[in-house]
C-alpha cells in the first residue's frame, strides 16, 4: 500500500465504526465484516473478495494501538488527504494532489511504503521514526541510562542527605574523541546513509526502524578502528559525582536523575541516572508511609491512673504525651509533624504506641502494693464477658 493510499483511505469507514471507538468495537466489526466477505463464504465473488482485502487491511492499522496513533495523526495533519492550510492561506481546505507532494509521478501511487522521496519525506520521516531518505548526516545521539544504588541510613532517608556515587558508564573515547577511528576520520555508514538506523516492513503500510546492523546505530564506520575502543567510539569511564537525596525516600525507591548519566554522542544528550534507595533499620523508630513509628514503655500506674509521658522524635526535640486514666496496652496515639517529610514539604505524624512495661523484680514494698491491690480488686473479673462470649453461637 502507498504513502498516498494510507492517508487517503479512510479505513473508519471501511470497519464501519466511528474514530472515536475502542479496541472492543474495531475487534467486533473486523470479525463481523470478515466473516461476512471471506473468500470460502463468497467462491467466485470478486468483489467480496475485494471487500476481504480491504477489511483486513483497515484492521492491520486500527487493530494496532501504535500504528493507529500514526494513522490518526497523518490524516489530521493532511486533512484527510487534503493539505490543511494554517491561518493566513485563505482558510478552508484545499486538495493537492499527494502523489506530487511526495515527489512521485503525480498520482501515479505516490512514494511507496519504507522509501519516501523528496518534499515530504522528512515530515513523515518524523512521524514514523525515521529519517528521510536522502539524508547523509549523522544524528545526534542520547547517552545511555546509568543505574547504581546507595545505601543510606534512616535518618538519612527521613532527612535527605548529599551522597558521593562512584559511577562506571561508556564515555566517548578519550584516545580517539569518540570517533571511532585512530586518524579521527570516521566515513558515513553506507547501509543507513548515517543515520543509524533501517527501515523493516511491518505489512502495515509504513515501516518500522532498528539499529543498523553494521554501523550498531552509529551512523559511523571506522576505516582504521581505535586500539582502545575497538572502533565504538564509546569507552568505560568512571567518575564520582555529588548526588542529593531527598528527604523522605523510602527502602527500595528509585529515584530518577536527569541528564546525569552517560555523556551523549555528537551533541546528543545525556542519559539518565537511576539510583536504587536501601535504607538501614533505626534501633528506636519504625516507618509506615509517611509516619514514623515508635514503642514507648509506660508503667502501670501511669496506664491505670494516667500521666505524662516524654517521648523522644527522630532529630528533634522530645514531645510530652498525656496519657488518660485506664489506656490500655497497646494503644496508638498521635504526634502531628513528627514523621516523614512529604513530596508537598508538608511531614507525616509520629505514631506512638504504649506498652506496659510489668517489672521482673519487686521490692518487699511494692509488693505489699500489689497484694493490697489485688485484694481490693478480687471481685472484679476482666475474662468475664469472655466466656459469656464464647457461650454463644
Amino acid at each position: 500500500m502507498s504513502t498516498k493510499d494510507f492517508i487517503e483511505k479512510d479505513f473508519y469507514k471501511v470497519l464501519g465504526v466511528p474514530k472515536d471507538a475502542t479496541e472492543a468495537e474495531i475487534k467486533k466489526a473486523y470479525r463481523k465484516l470478515a466473516r461476512e466477505f471471506h473468500p470460502d463464504a463468497n467462491k467466485g465473488n470478486t468483489r467480496a473478495e475485494e471487500r476481504f482485502k480491504e477489511v483486513s487491511e483497515a484492521n492491520d492499522v486500527l487493530g494496532d494501538p501504535k500504528k493507529r496513533k500514526e494513522y490518526d495523526d497523518a490524516r489530521a495533519l493532511f486533512g484527510n488527504g487534503g493539505f490543511r492550510p494554517g491561518p493566513g492561506a485563505g482558510g478552508g481546505q484545499f486538495n493537492f494532489d499527494l502523489g506530487d507532494l511526495f515527489g512521485g509521478a503525480g498520482g501515479a501511487g505516490g512514494a511507496q511504503s519504507g522509501s519516501f522521496g523528496g518534499g515530504l519525506g522528512d515530515v513523515f520521516g518524523g512521524l514514523f521514526n525515521r529519517g528521510g531518505a536522502g539524508t547523509t548526516r549523522t544524528q545526534p545521539r542520547r547517552g545511555q541510562d546509568v543505574d547504581t544504588e546507595v545505601t543510606l541510613s534512616f535518618t538519612e532517608a527521613i532527612e535527605g542527605a548529599t551522597v558521593p556515587l562512584r559511577m562506571t558508564s561508556q564515555a566517548p573515547c578519550k584516545a580517539c574523541s569518540g570517533t571511532g577511528d585512530k586518524n579521527g576520520t570516521p566515513r558515513v555508514c553506507p547501509t543507513c546513509v548515517g543515520t543509524g538506523q533501517v527501515a523493516r516492513g511491518s505489512g502495515g503500510g509504513f515501516s518500522l526502524t532498528d539499529p543498523c546492523p553494521d554501523c550498531k546505530g552509529r551512523g559511523l564506520i571506522a576505516e582504521h578502528p581505535c586500539t582502545e575502543c575497538s572502533g565504538s567510539g564509546r569507552a568505560k569511564s568512571s567518575r564520582t559525582m555529588q548526588v542529593r537525596i531527598p528527604a523522605g525516600v523510602t527502602d527500595g525507591q528509585r529515584i530518577r536523575l536527569r541528564g546525569k548519566g552517560a555523556p551523549g554522542e555528537r551533541g546528543g544528550p545525556a542519559g539518565d541516572l537511576y539510583v536504587t534507595v536501601h535504607v538501614g533499620e533505626h534501633k528506636v523508630f519504625g516507618r509506615k508511609g509517611d509516619n514514623l513509628t515508635v514503642t514507648v514503655p509506660v508503667t502501670f500506674t501511669e496506664a491505670a491512673l494516667g500521666g505524662e509521658v516524654r517521648v523522644p522524635t527522630l532529630g528533634g526535640s522530645p514531645v510530652t504525651l498525656k496519657l488518660p486514666p485506664g489506656t490500655p496496652n497497646g494503644r496508638t496515639m498521635r504526634a502531628r509533624g513528627k514523621g516523614a517529610a512529604r513530596k508537598d514539604g508538608s511531614h507525616g505524624d509520629l505514631l506512638i504506641t504504649v506498652e506496659v512495661s510489668v517489672p521482673k523484680d519487686l521490692s518487699g514494698k511494692a509488693r505489699d502494693a500489689l497484694e493490697a491491690y489485688r485484694e481490693a480488686t478480687a471481685e472484679e473479673d476482666p475474662r468475664a464477658e469472655l466466656f459469656e462470649a464464647a457461650k454463644g453461637e
